[in-house]
């Protein structure tokens, strides 16, 4: 709930005017006022709730000081916000009896030393406390009907933290129980140095009971998931105690988050929705400071690190719908028990990895590791790039993991681990595959065998595999060999060329090649 607390009241215009003068309790002006009564009785305190503000012109309040005392005691059990003295009718100055006894109380007490209507003031203060609690109204409405909204559209931790950010007003970061930063939002001021070394920082913050607030540390902290299943933390940034309001939002946010979890069929969908996020960041500009920033805090550390991207694909005869997600846990199981940082996500229904390694490792050595106890438990085609050393090169490296890939023939031997080495033209013509002109000379190379039909494509494309032995070309086939000299005879033809010619050999080798890794491609 909004509160008005008697420092702010004293700023009021209509208690400014009557020149107010603090002369006990000045540590305790932040006290919440939710009403003002006026009175002469000194028994008043019985009738009182916790916050009332109460003004007084003295006139019948005890003569001695120890009744005075007395007064300011049962003032301090009813948790009064404080006491304001009107000078002139009874008191040109208020007694040290009762400025000791509220000073010892810690009771705001107040002297106005111009005379003042206390109904303006009642009705000043209570129309201000009114206001402030439709305001508060109006925003837990607000809240209320963020987070629905929220809810009914199945928004995303994106979305969840920025609605948090906007309502909020200042940073918002969401954790795993590693408290590894899983995403945030910085609010209006640069969270970069306070995000430094997250992991440590995180752990200092500790909070009672599943809400709390970390004066210390300056956070608001709430549990994602029950006490003994935690899987993460909402902290929003609080440098003052969290307002119900503010401990709302949090709340709100993190069921919002869980029933995102609830309704996700992956447990670690969170985790590799921000691995993905990552990756195709990398993807388009591994300069952008903020990307690196993103992938250090979950987990990736980039300093003095060698990089080697991994791409792995299931193989043509082994593929199945669940092929990918099946092969992506395995990686992110495996790269957790060698202790190996990486980013691991789906791509284009391959699962492309990051791997950090130490610049004294041997980094093929660790992704050999990674890959053979993969591919003990999958029938993949494992892609990997060579190391890099910069990170302003994790665009390539990632690109050419997925190159040697899509490089390898399906007939190719099942070696654990390909690349760029091992796949040699077929390497050169995946990453050309973009290329318009390559296409044109696929399309002009083997269109008129295509449109012919009668199997001349294939005894083409047998002929330049089996280039030694023609009898093992047309056996490929299961044809004879007059059947097969038939065909590449009609071959010619069509194309107007010497198949016996050793350019337009490769020159139809190469086409046949690039054709089948464009129909292979996604």
């Amino acid at each position: 709930m909004a509160s008005l607390t008697v420092a702010q009241v004293l700023e009021m215009p209509v208690v400014r005017g009557a020149d107010p003068e603090v002369v006990a309790g000045s540590a305790s002006l932040g006290r919440e006022v939710r009403w003002v009564h006026s009175t002469e009785l000194a028994d008043i305190a019985p009738l009182l709730r916790g916050g009332d503000l109460v003004l007084s012109t003295g006139i019948a309040l005890p003569e001695t000081a120890a009744e005075l005392c007395g007064f300011a005691a049962s003032l301090g059990v009813s948790q009064a916000a404080g006491l304001v003295i009107e000078l002139g009718r009874r008191w040109q100055q208020v007694p040290s009896a009762l400025i000791d006894a509220c000073e010892a109380m810690a009771l705001p007490l107040v002297a106005l030393h111009t005379e003042v209507r206390f109904a303006a003031i009642t009705q000043a203060v209570g129309e201000r406390i009114v206001d402030e609690q439709l305001q508060e109204l109006r925003e837990a409405h607000r809240v209320h009907d963020t987070f629905t909204e929220l809810s009914i559209a199945e928004a995303g931790p994106r979305e969840i933290l920025e609605a948090v950010e906007r309502l909020a007003g200042s940073a918002v970061v969401l954790e795993d129980e590693q408290h590894h930063v899983l995403d945030y939002r910085s609010g209006p001021a640069d969270l970069a140095e306070l995000l430094a070394d997250w992991s440590s920082r995180s752990r200092s913050v500790r909070v009672d009971g599943r809400t709390g607030w970390d004066e210390r540390a300056g956070w608001l902290v709430t549990r994602l998931g029950k006490r003994d299943r935690g899987w993460g933390r909402l902290m929003v940034q609080a440098s003052r105690s969290p307002s119900q309001r503010l401990i709302a939002v949090a709340e709100r946010a993190a069921a919002a988050l869980a029933m995102h979890r609830l309704h996700d069929r992956h447990r670690n969908s969170l985790v590799r929705r921000v691995h993905n996020e990552l990756l195709l960041s990398l993807l388009a500009d591994p300069t952008d400071s903020d990307v690196l920033r993103r992938c250090e805090l979950a987990g990736l550390p980039l300093a003095r690190r060698q990089f080697v991207a991994i791409s792995l694909r299931p193989r043509r005869q082994a593929a199945d719908a669940s092929m990918p997600d099946d092969v992506l846990a395995s990686v992110v199981h495996t790269a957790y028990d060698l202790k190996v940082p990486a980013l691991v996500g789906e791509i284009d229904r391959d699962v492309r990895v990051l791997v950090s390694c130490p610049m004294a490792a041997d980094p093929d050595r660790i992704v050999d590791d990674l890959a053979t106890r993969v591919a003990h438990r999958h029938r993949v085609v494992i892609g990997a790039s060579r190391p890099a050393t910069r990170t302003a090169e994790l665009d390539r490296t990632l690109r050419e993991a997925r190159q040697v890939a899509e490089s390898v023939h399906t007939d190719a031997p099942e070696r654990v681990v390909h690349r760029l080495e091992d796949v040699h033209l077929r390497g050169l013509l995946t990453m050309l595959g973009d290329d318009d002109r390559l296409q044109l000379f696929v399309t002009r190379e083997l269109a008129p065998l295509e449109e012919h039909g009668g199997g001349l494509l294939d005894a083409v494309r047998a002929l330049v595999r089996h280039p030694a032995s023609k009898s093992a070309a047309a056996a490929s086939l299961h044809v004879s060999r007059p059947v097969f000299y038939d065909r590449l005879a009609k071959a010619q033809r069509v194309l107007g060329a010497d198949l016996d010619d050793p350019d337009i050999r490769v020159s139809l080798h190469v086409a046949i090649i690039a054709g089948e890794l464009r129909r292979q491609t996604p």
